[in-house]
């Protein structure tokens, strides 16, 4: 059995202290299909994403990218470095914010910073952590931030 393949490639929750940052490598230009097809999938009629002339009335002068969308894919660029194969469950999410809108063709890349970690209370050998995800255009300018909450696998019981 060859270790290695055995291993997720998220990390354990004694993998993330505090003051743990990890820069995700997946980055992901959005377009303007994601947008048409994520706003009409979740039935938001919101005109600044599906009509190209109220968007372009609008102080943005174009379609806004829907920003659950956006928050989706924060979350998703974190996946392969941070909970692929550890996580439990989603516990959370709060503090939701998008500072800078996002556009058609904008590439956005992610951070995510551990802000808390404890050993679960009610469930051993599993263990609850918050990061802070951060996430930025090609520009550098940060777009969207959140907290999210997870309950991760401890390395010690996933072994035994």
């Amino acid at each position: 059995m060859n270790e290695d393949l055995d291993r997720p490639q998220g990390r354990y929750f004694e993998e993330l202290p505090i003051g743990t940052v990890i820069r995700h490598r997946l980055r992901r230009t959005v377009t303007e299909s994601d947008n048409i097809l994520f706003t009409t999938l979740t039935m938001n009629p919101q005109p600044l994403h599906l009509d190209f002339e109220a968007a372009a009335a609008s102080e943005f002068g174009r379609p806004l990218f829907n920003s659950m969308m956006t928050l989706s894919l924060l979350v998703g660029l974190s996946v392969h470095e941070l909970s692929l194969g550890t996580l439990v469950a989603n516990l959370g999410l709060t503090d939701v914010v998008f500072p800078k809108p996002v556009f058609h063709g904008d590439t956005l890349r992610a951070e995510s910073e551990v802000v808390e970690a404890r050993e679960s209370r009610s469930r051993p050998g599993q263990g609850v952590v918050t990061v802070e995800h951060r996430g930025f255009n090609q520009h550098g300018e940060l777009v969207a931030r959140c907290k999210r909450t997870m309950l991760l696998r401890q390395r010690e019981a996933s072994a035994g």
